[in-house]
């Protein structure tokens, strides 16, 4: 066994609604422990300022026009991070040796290669006197990957230490949804199309709420199946169909302008379901007579419509079911990721691969500073 560090992961998704903190202890190799995990929900100027911010850019060169914004907004979500980290080291137990820090995305396009998460490591650093690691997706980049997903190591230590039977397909429903595949000679991911993000934009833009609780309101609503097909259409038949990464911006409301808010959060939430069953099924096609289970985890697993959606469209041998069947919380996969991903960057191993970010070959990442 090699020597076990205690690490902190800082979590904001795509969703971009507040961050998710977790503590475990790692090798960094093949085990972990879990110790604590809490959610800290951003204050509303940032949750109105990041989303504000987010709907101006559109387009790399946006970053540059937005620059006075970006780096203001950078400010305040460090100085959050630090806040909370700090009330978590006053409480903690254990003495923490990182800081997994992701930071929060503004813009990911995974054709140009570009992946933006704004945080400043160094100010996060100073003010919590501690090693921090972040800007993990960058190395990625430079070695040809599109810098995403990162979790899907993390999610083949959980199945392994778990002894969960093979093969098994882990599912993160956050805003986006991505999948890390992983069978007795078989590790790959990829994202797959939108998870959240429609729905929780379409609730945000109708009503004053900023997700659908339990898919009550599509639940209430019926599909447009004409505006719907064409949408899966327009997906099916979308250039650069070989990208592993997807960011939210990718994905628009227009088609379902001038419905109902209930008939378009029902025709949002089919339109989400079906590419996320569509694609479990064709991940799974070389594989077909092997009964699979599908753990799910990320906001997402609470959305009863989406989730029965996927059920219903999935074939007999894929079992769905939530991650936290197996004692595992499902909200908090990705923050404890971050903290495995960190003790890894530490040791210089890798955290990417061909198979799960397109990289040239397997790379680590992250970068580490100690300002204190």
């Amino acid at each position: 066994m090699g020597k076990l560090y205690t690490a902190l992961g800082l979590m904001s998704g795509t969703s971009g609604d507040g961050v998710d903190v977790s503590i475990i202890s790692s090798d960094g190799i093949n085990q972990y422990r879990e110790i604590s995990n809490k959610y800290f929900k951003y204050d509303q100027k940032i949750y109105e300022n990041l989303h504000n911010l987010r709907d101006k850019i559109l387009k790399s060169n946006d970053l540059l026009k937005n620059k006075n914004e970006i780096n203001s907004l950078e400010i305040d979500i460090t100085l959050f991070h630090a806040k909370i980290v700090n009330e978590i080291l006053e409480l903690a137990d254990e003495e923490i040796d990182f800081i997994g820090f992701h930071g929060q995305t503004i813009y990911h396009n995974s054709i140009e290669k570009i992946s933006k998460q704004i945080g400043d490591g160094n100010l996060l650093s100073q003010l919590t006197k501690k090693t921090v690691i972040y800007n993990f997706r960058q190395n990625d980049i430079k070695n040809g990957g599109e810098g995403a997903p990162l979790a899907p190591l993390f999610h083949k230590l959980i199945v392994k230490q778990k002894k969960i039977e093979l093969p098994v397909i882990v599912l993160n429903i956050g805003g986006i949804a991505n999948v890390t595949v992983i069978g007795e000679n078989i590790f790959k991911s990829s994202d797959l199309g939108p998870g959240n993000c429609l729905i929780d934009e379409w609730i945000r833009n109708n009503t004053k709420f900023k997700f659908d609780k339990n898919g009550e309101i599509a639940k209430h609503g019926k599909t447009n199946d004409i505006i719907l097909n064409q949408a899966l259409d327009n997906f099916e038949n979308r250039p650069n169909k070989k990208i592993l990464s997807f960011d939210t911006k990718d994905f628009s409301l227009g088609f379902v302008r001038g419905l109902s808010l209930e008939d378009g959060a029902a025709t949002l939430t089919d339109f989400t379901g079906r590419i996320i069953a569509d694609s479990l099924f064709s991940l799974i096609h070389e594989a077909r007579e092997k009964s699979w289970k599908v753990l799910v985890c990320g906001g997402g697993r609470k959305n009863v419509s989406l989730i029965r959606k996927i059920e219903f469209i999935t074939p007999k041998n894929i079992v769905i079911q939530p991650i936290d069947d197996y004692g595992i919380d499902g909200d908090y996969v990705e923050s404890q990721a971050f903290a495995y991903l960190a003790i890894r960057s530490f040791l210089k191993l890798p955290i990417s691969f061909p198979l799960t970010t397109g990289c040239k070959e397997p790379c680590t990442g992250g970068e580490i500073v100690k300002n204190f």
